[in-house]
């Protein structure tokens, strides 16, 4: 028999001086692989039109989809209701800016911390578009690609609990895109200027090690990882300026 779903869903416009920030109640019949984001739908066609939530591509590709789902971050698409319990809260994602009842604005945060941290090949090499393509290392193109699969959810920021509390903290998707640049030969920045971007209290000395970050990432990429390694290329290249200081 098909259980009977309980959705609290927060609710609020604030663009509406009337509109005051509450949970409205909804129920539906669970369907086969019923997914939050059928849930969603079906809610908004079949009870309330005004409901607001972000999606684009369905596949856990995009990362609009991004919400609350009983206390944690995830993707609406990729959570089948039959992995809940028959009560569901959903909730927008807390540090973005609120655009409607389960959407946020993550658009502008990232676009913040990317001109933050740099997020972009510095090369002083002129293109010229009738030479080949640059050569890469299979493996290490690899490497580089498994970084490169961020989908910029947002959960990552949700879940980090030294974000929740500091609006300077870039997140480990920051670090996760410098360790990306670091390993990209055609970068010319120098260890040392990595590390003024990113080592102080608002980069990798910032995060408390919860793991909240890797735990819920959609697309189960090595944050924690790429953080210890940068946090030790760091110390290295530390001890390396001394000893050259002391020569």
């Amino acid at each position: 028999m098909a259980r009977r779903l309980k959705f609290n869903i927060f609710r609020y416009n604030p663009q509406d001086p009337d509109s005051s920030p509450h949970t409205d109640t909804f129920f539906l019949e669970e369907t086969e692989s019923m997914s939050l984001f059928i849930a969603l739908n079906q809610i908004r066609e079949e009870q309330d039109s005004s409901l607001q939530f972000d999606f684009c591509c369905r596949a856990g590709i995009c990362g609009a989809c991004a919400i609350m789902i009983n206390g944690k971050p995830g993707l609406a698409c990729h959570t089948l209701t039959d992995e809940l319990p028959e009560e569901i809260t959903l909730m927008p994602l807390p540090i973005f800016k609120l655009i409607g009842d389960l959407s946020v604005d993550t658009g502008t945060w990232f676009r913040a911390m990317y001109e933050k941290v740099e997020s972009w090949v510095h090369t002083d090499e002129t293109f010229d578009p009738n030479t080949d393509e640059g050569r890469m290392d299979n493996a290490l193109a690899e490497e580089i690609y498994e970084l490169e699969r961020c989908i910029e959810c947002g959960c990552c920021v949700a879940a980090c609990g030294t974000a929740n509390m500091r609006e300077d903290f870039v997140g480990a998707v920051a670090m996760n895109r410098i360790a990306r640049f670091m390993m990209d030969p055609r970068d010319e920045r120098t260890d040392k200027e990595y590390f003024e971007i990113i080592g102080t209290d608002e980069g990798i000395f910032g995060c408390m090690g919860l793991l909240g970050c890797e735990d819920v990432c959609p697309k189960h990429l090595p944050l924690q990882d790429q953080l210890g390694i940068l946090r030790r290329k760091m110390g290295w290249s530390a001890v390396k300026q001394l000893f050259r200081f002391k020569s």
